[in-house]
């Protein structure tokens, strides 16, 4: 499939505004996945180039927020370990999925995210009321290390909404500060999608051209949205995340 300009162009907008999306409030693969999709791409190559494509944009958010990084608890680095693990094993559930199969769960799996994405706030709020003694026990944070495995399995295979899961645990393990909330998140899903992108271009399931010209994109939006995000408030951009989801569910729903 050659690129034109007009896809070019569609690929890195995409990319950018991702890498805003997600250093801001998550959600970027909500419009890159699609947006692949309706360029051409078969869903199973859309999802592994998605994933490529973003993950050096997520890793630009790591680097705008290490000034809050430098403050986190050093217990928290272990959960990176079954981010990897999981994402690796999401990658490996997706490529033992038919293309067929994987097509028509990609509308429900984005309705999904963006329900997930829109419930956001609430969940935080509620795992606050977490008991502040038990958020340092051991056994809380065994099952922090379960359920982020869960995270990165579900990461690998398809993406979309780990931001919101993790941020929601952040909470229930007693972080408070946003941005490095958000800086956290933006490491253990770079985590995720690292070991899951090795695989999918092990397995050459990548659209080379677009992730060259979508990870640019992302990378440009995932510093820059640090800034935007320490500036402006985070209600606009989470319900232009919110409109997007639903507008790209409801296409792929037409579309089949």
């Amino acid at each position: 499939m050659a690129m034109d300009l007009t896809h070019g162009l569609i690929s890195f907008g995409a990319g950018l505004i991702a890498g805003v999306m997600n250093a801001v409030a998550a959600g970027g693969t909500l419009l890159t996945f699609p947006t692949l999709v309706w360029l051409g791409l078969n869903s199973i190559t859309a999802n592994a180039t998605s994933t490529v494509a973003v993950w050096p944009g997520v890793m630009s958010g790591v680097v705008a927020y290490r000034r809050e990084l430098r403050t986190l608890e050093r217990r928290f680095l272990y959960l990176a370990l079954p981010s990897l693990i999981g994402g690796l094993g999401g990658a490996y559930l997706l490529r033992q999925t038919p293309s067929t199969v994987f097509d028509r769960l990609v509308p429900y799996l984005i309705l999904f995210a963006t329900l997930l994405f829109m419930a956001q706030e609430t969940i935080q709020h509620k795992t606050k009321n977490a008991p502040p003694g038990a958020r340092k026990s051991n056994a809380w944070f065994a099952g922090a290390i379960v359920f982020q495995l869960i995270v990165g399995i579900y990461g690998g295979y398809f993406g979309a909404g780990i931001g919101i899961l993790m941020l929601a645990a952040f909470s229930i393990l007693g972080m408070t500060d946003i941005h490095q909330m958000n800086g956290f998140k933006n490491l253990l899903g770079g985590a995720i999608n690292l070991l899951a992108a090795i695989y999918f271009i092990s397995q050459k399931m990548v659209y080379w051209p677009d992730v060259g010209i979508m990870a640019l994109g992302a990378i440009v939006g995932g510093y820059a949205g640090a800034g935007t995000a320490r500036k402006l408030g985070r209600k606009v951009v989470r319900r232009i995340v919110i409109l997007i989801g639903f507008g790209m569910a409801l296409s792929l729903f037409l579309k089949r």
